[in-house]
């Protein structure tokens, strides 16, 4: 079986890959909180991940593996959102995490086995926060409920390399008063009568972030599994805190295991801001035009531990590759495994970047069919990917016109095998790739593929 080396942040090195069970592989995912479109910065985790989820499928088969990402659909900005606009938090809600899932699937990426929202688990965070008390790890104060860091003094900190005396020195904001020490991090807190909020032992009110992912985690993956990942912005507070907050509730378990982030993302060298003109949605740029296939390329080609860059200079070059390999990608081209190198790329952490050199190399070759098998297992080739390329003005009257001159081609073609004169051939050949078709001849066939560059009005000369 192929060996998958992982990075995993919480030993600080890459590790070989070996799952608790080959037979149910689980992954856990951070993803949004539903109160806007998705920017750019928030697909980078999900390609990433989703590539890793294709990678698990394809070692230890699709229905040996479970991925789970959250929906973060109770959070005070969406109260904020919700006051603005004077529209109900469920309408919101419900139309963010509809916009996330139309433009995460325009980026290629499979919808996770399981995707809990936060607000159908709160009997779970309940629970949970109930037993953190009973066991000496969270506390009442103020109809608040917190977790007591000193009570994980020892560990607190371990994934992100802090202690809780450097964290606390380093501490900028203002510190409850009711809190026993400053990293101490809200359960639960109370709701007034315009925020949503639910009954409890502590009195009506809402989970803090935290406790949601700890909560589905463990009812839809148990106390231990093998990877939670996000981006690496979620490493402190929220992976800590995770940690502390299931590891004591459950001492049982591991929780996760293996530990993956992904750097985060810039535009043209800049972070992104809103304030530098500089921030972009998903959907800005599927609107003005960039295919969906093309921001998951350009993704692709950083590998996720580093910071990647957003630039429209990538995108176009991405673009044109992209359309030569969907090019050699279509018609009859069989279905085979991926190339091993490209398996060998994914599973040496994640290697993107070289994945996609060894298309190009495949590409160079003409090698069709691993073109094809390596694009479907990055994600290239999921439904009405490729669109780009193929004509606007494409119909069925020049769909008809390719076929009469494939009939001529294929006419010509046995002429030329009885008289040894390919010329004619060759001159249709030549016209043909001038009018900007792709041409490929077996012994049997000839198929003509449009390119995104197709002018059919220069074959209307042809005979």
């Amino acid at each position: 079986m192929t060996t998958i080396k992982l990075h995993n942040t919480r030993t600080r090195k890459k590790e070989v890959f070996a799952p608790l069970d080959p037979e149910n592989v689980r992954m856990y995912v951070c993803g949004p909180t539903v109160y806007d479109r998705a920017h750019l910065g928030n697909a980078r985790p999900v390609v990433v991940f989703d590539v890793l989820y294709r990678l698990l499928r394809h070692v230890y088969g699709a229905d040996h593996v479970t991925y789970v990402r959250n929906f973060t659909d109770v959070d005070d900005k969406i109260n904020a959102r919700a006051a603005e606009s004077g529209r109900d938090i469920g309408q919101i809600t419900a139309e963010t995490t509809q916009w996330f899932l139309d433009d995460m699937a325009a980026l290629g990426a499979l919808e996770p086995n399981h995707m809990p929202r936060a607000t159908q688990y709160i009997p779970q965070m309940v629970a949970m926060i109930e037993d953190l008390i009973a066991k000496g790890h969270a506390y009442e104060a103020e109809g608040h409920v917190l977790f007591a860091v000193d009570s994980w003094r020892e560990m607190y900190g371990k994934l992100s390399g802090r202690t809780v005396d450097d964290m606390i020195a380093g501490a900028r904001v203002e510190v409850a008063p009711y809190k026993r020490n400053p990293m101490d991090f809200v359960l639960w807190k109370p709701s007034d009568e315009g925020q949503p909020g639910w009954d409890s032992p502590w009195g009506r009110g809402r989970p803090g972030w935290h406790i949601e992912c700890s909560a589905m985690a463990y009812e839809l993956l148990g106390e231990s599994f093998d990877i939670h990942g996000g981006g690496n912005d979620l490493m402190f507070p929220h992976h800590e805190n995770e940690i502390a907050q299931s590891c004591c509730a459950h001492p049982e378990g591991d929780f996760a295991r293996y530990w993956l982030h992904n750097e985060m993302l810039q535009v043209e060298g800049k972070k992104m801001s809103k304030s530098l003109g500089n921030f972009f949605t998903v959907r800005d740029l599927l609107d003005q035009g960039i295919p969906g296939e093309v921001i998951r390329f350009v993704f692709l080609s950083t590998h996720y531990r580093k910071p990647m860059d957003w630039t429209a200079e990538k995108a176009r070059e991405a673009e044109k590759r992209l359309a030569r390999w969907y090019i050699l990608a279509a018609g009859n081209v069989p279905d085979i495994d991926p190339p091993v190198a490209l398996i060998d790329a994914l599973s040496d952490d994640l290697n993107t970047k070289a994945a996609l050199d060894v298309i190009h190399r495949a590409s160079l070759e003409e090698d069709m069919a691993s073109v094809k098998a390596g694009m479907r297992i990055l994600g290239l080739l999921e439904p009405k990917m490729g669109e780009f390329t193929k004509p606007k003005f494409f119909s069925s009257d020049e769909e008809i016109k390719l076929n009469e001159l494939i009939n001529q081609m294929q006419r010509e073609r046995l002429k030329a095998l009885e008289t040894k004169d390919f010329s004619r051939v060759d001159d249709l050949k030549s016209a043909f790739v001038a009018a900007g078709l792709e041409v490929r001849m077996s012994k049997d066939s000839v198929e003509l593929i449009p390119g995104p560059d197709f002018d059919p009005t220069k074959l209307e000369a042809l005979k």
